[in-house]
C-alpha cells in the first residue's frame, strides 16, 4: 500500500461513514451516548483534510499521523482505540515484510490493551481481531478480509456489551450491533474496495 492508496482508503471510509452517520448514532443511542456517527465523521473528515500536509510522508508516517489525528478529533472511547490501531499499523509499515499481518495483529493487541477489552465484549475489537487473524492465516485475501469484518460486526448482535455505557444494560444489550464494530466494518470494507480497485 502506498500513501496515495491510504488517502483513497480514508476518503472512501469518510464517504461510507457520512452515508451512515445517522445509523451509527442511532445504534449508539441504544447502548451509548448517541454521538458515534457525529464523532466518526468529524475524525475522518479531519484526517482527509490533513492529506495535503502529508504529501511528502511515506505510508508508515501517514498511518501514524492518521492515528494521532483520530485520537485528538474523535470524542469518546473510539478516538483512542481507532487511533491506537492506526499508530500500531503505521509502525509495522516501516518494514515491508509482512506489514499487513504484523500491523493488524499489533493493532488488535493495542486496541485490546488501550480499551481493556477482550474478544467477545461486543466492541470494535470483535472486528479488528478476526481481520488480523485471517490476514495472518491467509495473507491479503481481500474477499476473506471483507467476510471476517462483516461476520465480526454481525456477531456483536449476539453478544452482551461488557464495556462503556452499554455494559450497564447487561443482558439487555444483546440484540444490538456495537456502533464501533459497525464503523470498523466500514473502515475495512473501504480498505477492500481500495485494494481491489482495478483487479477485476
Amino acid at each position: 500500500m502506498n500513501s496515495h492508496q491510504v488517502q483513497q482508503w480514508m476518503e472512501t471510509t469518510l464517504s461510507l461513514i457520512k452515508e451512515n452517520e445517522t445509523t451509527l448514532s442511532e445504534l449508539d443511542q441504544t447502548i451509548g451516548d448517541g454521538d458515534h456517527g457525529v464523532n466518526m465523521v468529524r475524525g475522518f473528515q479531519a484526517v482527509v483534510d490533513e492529506f495535503p500536509n502529508w504529501e511528502q510522508e511515506n505510508t508508515s508516517a501517514v498511518m501514524q499521523k492518521i492515528g494521532t489525528t483520530l485520537v485528538s478529533k474523535v470524542g469518546g472511547a473510539s478516538g483512542p482505540l481507532f487511533g491506537t490501531g492506526f499508530m500500531r499499523l503505521g509502525a509495522a509499515f516501516k518494514s515491508e515484510e509482512g506489514a499487513w499481518a504484523d500491523g493488524l495483529t499489533k493493532a488488535a493487541e493495542g486496541i485490546a490493551q488501550r480499551g481493556k477489552v477482550s474478544v467477545g465484549d461486543a466492541t470494535l475489537l470483535d472486528v479488528w481481531d478476526p481481520v488480523a487473524k485471517v490476514v495472518q492465516a491467509k495473507g491479503t485475501d481481500w474477499a476473506e478480509v471483507e467476510r471476517a469484518a462483516q461476520d465480526g460486526m454481525n456477531g456483536t448482535k449476539q453478544l452482551e456489551t461488557k464495556r462503556g455505557r452499554g455494559a450497564l444494560l447487561k443482558e439487555r444489550s444483546i440484540g444490538h450491533l456495537d456502533p464501533g464494530a459497525v464503523s470498523s466494518y466500514y473502515l475495512f470494507h473501504a480498505l477492500v474496495q481500495t485494494m481491489t480497485k482495478g483487479e477485476n
